[in-house]
Formats: structure tokens, sequence, C-alpha cells
């Protein structure tokens, strides 16, 4: 009877929704932290040549935001300086994801 209740909390915790990504705080971020080189927003008129904007990137086929999310959690090189937690990273995936076709 014992093993049964050591597996509950564990059956518990599972039946739970993962965080909800927040692309309000994403958006936050992303002006923080990506103007410098993406452009993340309508208002923003400039970034880089070499970094693509973001809607240019969530609406490049097979874009999914969980590997964004993913991925964005290891800095690529030109962001060395950026260490996200990863409901930071899933909230900048979900603000990336809704900039398609903007």
């Amino acid at each position: 009877m014992r093993a049964g209740w050591f597996g509950l909390p564990v059956l518990l915790l599972a039946t739970f929704p993962a965080h909800a990504a927040d692309p309000g705080n994403g958006e936050i971020l992303a002006k923080r932290w990506c103007t410098g080189c993406h452009v993340v927003s309508e208002s923003q008129t400039k970034g880089t040549d070499i970094a693509p904007s973001f809607p240019a990137i969530a609406s490049r086929p097979g874009f999914d935001e969980h590997k964004l999310a993913f991925f964005l959690l290891e800095p690529h090189p030109k962001m060395t300086n950026m260490a996200l937690s990863r409901a930071d990273t899933g909230d900048l995936a979900a603000y990336i994801a809704a900039q398609k076709h903007k």
C-alpha cells in the first residue's frame, strides 16, 4: 500500500498544466534584450541586416514555438550575455509566435 502513496504526488503534479506562456512579458523581454539585432515590434523601424525580424521568424515554414523556447535557453553567438529562465524563453517564444504575419 505504501508504494501506491509514493506515486500519488507525481501523478497529481503531472495533471497540472505547465506554466502558461505570457506574450506580454515576452514583449518586455524582447524590447530589453533583442532590439539591438531584431525588429521585434511594428513600432521599431530598424534592427540589423544579419538578424531576421520577429514576424519573419514566426512566419517560417515549420515554425514551432516550443522548439524556439528550447533554442533560446542556449543563447546563439550574438546573445552571449543573455540568460533567460525557462518561463522567460516560453514567454519570448509566445511573443514571437504572436508576430506571425504582422
